[in-house]
């Protein structure tokens, strides 16, 4: 991979929306969903207009941390089209040209519920983004980047339905440039995703869902059983879970694996050097085949988490197109992402890649994460998890 001296680029496609996102008083986020009934007033504070969606979140992340990046998306030919599309020209002067105007279309939005401390509420119209499909994509531009991520397949009705038909062809044309590929997801529709995967994952370099997004389409009884008590799911994840699930996106096709696991940090599984030599682009065969780590998240003050895997999916794409070995890619991820919750929009908390490594460095602490399993070790130096997969 190339390494800080040289360029390096990235074209981010799919979902893009506006995020609306009211200011909730953290001292009053009790009361405040308490009062959510019908035919009740709830005062609440100034919105925040935001691009929402992998396009813009993970894409203008990028950009901030360093990394020249392009945007595919699709919108409407009304209001909130030219807010967003005026919105990141001015973070990102250039990057918006890849963008689809489409006037049959209404531009997507969504309104965000996110009280300090507690999940979020999404109320969500896709819009346009139902319309995106394989012809949208600018394959020349694409050609052109070190790496090609797509996120959300899931709320894009034409990348889904017909068994992924779309998704496939255009993971194919991509990956058929030499460009590395990388996919995101978001939570699932009733599709038979087991099969898109089988579709499309050969085509996909770097896989990076969350871990109720993967365990919904690969093993729905085990997710609903895992959610149901308490809606506990993460804290009943294991080691041994982690390992079964990446081995088979492996079998499938997939080279880096990347499972985000929210407060409990990121889970990275490589495959074995030859798949990881085919990937090209300098990657390091030997630092990168084979590996297991698991990186805890760093301590911060958690004020909204819109965004937040968006942005530790940024932080781990730009260390490895910085060439870092897969310790400091998954470092920096949760690095990135710890700094995205300390605001309440997607990129507010974003800092530039040497304000973010100079904290790393710098002693941030992490949370702690015990890991009582077999064959798993604490790595002091890079402060993470090595599994023995």
């Amino acid at each position: 991979m190339q390494n800080m001296s040289h360029s390096f680029s990235a074209v981010v496609a799919g979902h893009i929306c506006l995020d609306i996102i009211p200011k909730i008083d953290g001292a009053e986020h009790e009361k405040f969903l308490a009062r959510l009934q019908p035919g009740r007033l709830v005062e609440i504070g100034p919105a925040v207009f935001s691009p929402g969606g992998p396009v813009s979140n993970t894409g203008l992340a990028l950009h901030k941390l360093g990394v020249p990046t392009r945007l595919m998306g699709k919108v409407g030919a009304d209001n909130f089209g030219q807010i967003l599309r005026e919105t990141i020209s001015e973070i990102s002067p250039g990057s918006a040209r890849g963008m689809i105007v489409d006037a049959s279309s209404s531009t997507s939005y969504s309104v965000i519920v996110s009280p300090p401390g507690v999940d979020r509420i999404f109320l969500h119209s896709p819009g346009a983004n139902h319309t995106f499909c394989a012809a949208d994509v600018d394959y020349p531009l694409a050609a052109g980047a070190d790496i090609f991520h797509f996120g959300y397949p899931p709320v894009m009705r034409r990348m889904y339905e017909n068994g992924g038909k779309e998704l496939a062809e255009m993971f194919r044309r991509v990956k058929g440039s030499g460009v590395l590929t990388s996919l995101d997801m978001a939570f699932p529709d009733q599709a038979d995703w087991h099969a898109i995967f089988e579709a499309a994952l050969p085509s996909v370099d770097i896989f990076l869902p969350s871990i109720e997004e993967l365990l919904f389409c690969l093993v729905r009884p085990l997710h609903d059983r895992m959610a149901g008590r308490k809606g506990k799911l993460l804290q009943r994840v294991t080691p041994a879970l982690l390992n079964e699930v990446s081995a088979a996106l492996i079998r499938m096709g997939v080279k880096i694996v990347v499972l985000k696991l929210g407060d409990r940090g990121l889970y990275v599984r490589t495959a074995g050097k030859e798949a990881i030599l085919s990937l090209g682009h300098g990657i390091d065969g030997d630092a990168w085949s084979g590996r297991e780590l698991w990186a805890p998240c760093f301590q911060a003050e958690v004020v909204g988490t819109t965004g937040a895997g968006d942005a530790t999916i940024a932080g781990f794409l730009s260390a490895l197109l910085r060439g870092l070995p897969p310790a400091e890619c998954a470092t920096m991820a949760v690095a990135v992402g710890a700094c995205n919750v300390e605001a309440s929009d997607a990129l507010s908390g974003l800092r530039s890649w040497e304000e973010t490594r100079a904290r790393v460095t710098g002693g941030w602490p992490h949370h702690a994460l015990a890991l009582p399993a077999p064959g798993w070790q604490w790595d002091l130096a890079h402060q993470l998890w090595i599994g023995p997969g």
